[in-house]
């Protein structure tokens, strides 16, 4: 446990940052997730393409906002955007 004042409101935020981390990256696997749904139960190409839009924006507010990396949130939007191309062809 910190010693000091200072530790102990240090200690607080980095919770708090910590908790706010957390739930922005869940929020993202969500969506990527449920786009991977979508696709696995072969629904209709529009539903999809929500999907994947809503998924994109985050990656980019996540990607700007230094929650994750803005490489990862480019390589992220290429494996998604290679799904819905290929689930394009599929159909």
């Amino acid at each position: 446990m910190p010693l000091h004042k200072s530790a102990e409101k240090r200690l607080r935020q980095s919770d708090r940052k910590n908790a706010r981390n957390r739930a922005r990256k869940k929020e993202l696997k969500v969506l990527v997730k449920n786009m991977q749904k979508l696709v696995d139960a072969g629904a209709p190409k529009p539903e999809v393409e929500v999907a994947y839009r809503s998924a994109v924006q985050k990656l980019d507010r996540l990607g700007v906002k230094n929650y994750i990396h803005a490489n990862k949130a480019s390589r992220k939007k290429s494996q998604l955007a290679r799904i819905l191309n290929e689930y394009g062809k599929a159909e």
